[in-house]
């Protein structure tokens, strides 16, 4: 078996409070394995200790106990080596206002060891598409430039893995797309990509796998078809003209609902019940069916299932 791209072991970390408030434990005994070359998606709500771990992986965050791996490299044992093989896009758009990109890039690459013959400087921002504002200073940029630049800027020691933290959050479609042209080149090329995002339909898309974390521990990780099977639901919503805000009878068993603007929605389990059921006990009731439609689990209703916050009890 090939070395994961990423594998922790009981990853823990706690925040020491110095203060009144309780001490925060932001990850919990987290193992995971990202397999190399894979597209991985990494979910949660916001808290749940994504950037936490992302933060540990590249050294930027002192873990409290467990252990961390990239690319075969222990995190403690070999922290160069580490860093050296993982490049981070942060969500936050960090640059050097009177710096031009090509410079950024130049002391990124010195910063990381990279001699100059082996410097990529201008193939990496021809591939990000800022190859015609290297020389411009980075604040005359438009937002959207300034994101590329923070994906160039991850790439200039050649990492293997790519870790891109909210990477389309806030900006638009075209450059959402722009971006994922990006990566998915990259991705072509062999590099392991990890991403985390509040778009779930970007990591249905993308991502051949898909973990989600809450509360600091891992709820879910299987691939991307596994984990979107995993609720065998389907609804079914009947236009059948006006049912007089009644459920007929017969439909009672298979918990029939009436929405708001008046047609009938049915919840079925593909895995007990099969659509020609529901459609010969609708016909059985006498309602005349002038329109059907499905809804197909997806994964923002898994995504809400695993990570919803229980209700309290009441008494």
């Amino acid at each position: 078996m090939p070395i994961p791209a990423i594998k922790v072991k009981e990853l823990e970390k706690t925040y020491k409070s110095d203060g009144p408030s309780p001490e925060k434990h932001a990850i919990k005994g987290i193992n995971l394995e990202i397999p190399r070359g894979s597209m991985f998606g990494l979910l949660g709500p916001n808290g749940a200790g994504k950037s936490t771990f992302i933060n540990i992986l590249a050294g930027l965050v002192n873990k409290t106990s467990g252990e961390a791996n990239v690319w075969g490299f222990d995190i403690d044992k070999n922290p160069r080596n580490a860093r050296a093989s993982i490049g981070v896009v942060p969500q936050e758009l960090h640059y050097d206002a009177f710096f031009t990109p090509r410079e950024i890039m130049e002391l990124q690459a010195g910063l990381f060891g990279v001699k100059k013959s082996d410097r990529r400087t201008m193939e990496i921002l021809e591939m990000v598409k800022l190859a015609d504002k290297a020389d411009a200073y980075s604040r005359t940029l438009s937002g959207g430039m300034k994101r590329r630049l923070l994906v160039a800027k991850a790439m200039v020691h050649s990492p293997p893995i790519l870790v891109l933290d909210e990477p389309t959050a806030g900006v638009d479609i075209e450059l959402r797309q722009q971006l994922w042209e990006n990566v998915k080149e990259l991705h072509s090329q062999g590099t392991t990509i990890v991403l985390t995002t509040h778009y779930l339909e970007e990591a249905e898309q993308l991502c051949d796998q898909i973990a989600i974390i809450n509360h600091g521990e891992v709820v879910a990780n299987e691939p991307t078809l596994d984990l979107l099977s995993r609720i065998d639901e389907k609804e079914l919503i009947f236009d059948v003209g006006d049912l007089h805000s009644r459920i007929p009878e017969g439909l009672k068993p298979f918990k029939a609902q009436i929405r708001k603007d008046g047609r009938l929605t049915i919840q079925i389990n593909k895995s007990t019940t099969t659509v020609n059921e529901i459609l010969s006990a609708v016909s059985n009731t006498g309602l005349h069916i002038n329109d059907i439609s499905t809804h197909e689990t997806d994964l923002e209703d898994i995504f809400l299932q695993l990570t919803k916050t229980p209700q309290p009890q009441v008494n």
